[in-house]
């Protein structure tokens, strides 16, 4: 779901809506999302047994690489080194 929608369901312009979720979660809604993204990814990887070509795409990146390279810096380590 897009910032905009989130905002909308909220009844708040989107800089008031970022501005709130900042303000009340100590994280801007973008950070949160991307946290929430790759939580879920290794989730799938550890607990769930996918594969890293299903997975990055399951939790929204476009190119495996990015997602590789976000994962490790989250997690300390490439998501191909996961295994179950």
């Amino acid at each position: 779901m897009s910032m905009q929608r989130f905002a909308y369901m909220t009844g708040r312009s989107i800089s008031s809506f970022k501005r709130d979720f900042q303000q009340v979660f100590g994280i801007s809604p973008g950070r949160w999302l991307l946290w929430r993204r790759l939580n879920e990814a290794n989730n799938l990887l550890t607990r769930q047994g996918y594969t890293l070509s299903d997975v990055y795409i399951k939790v929204g990146f476009e190119d495996i690489s990015h997602f590789s390279r976000t994962f490790k810096k989250q997690f300390g380590i490439p998501p191909s080194r996961i295994s179950v």
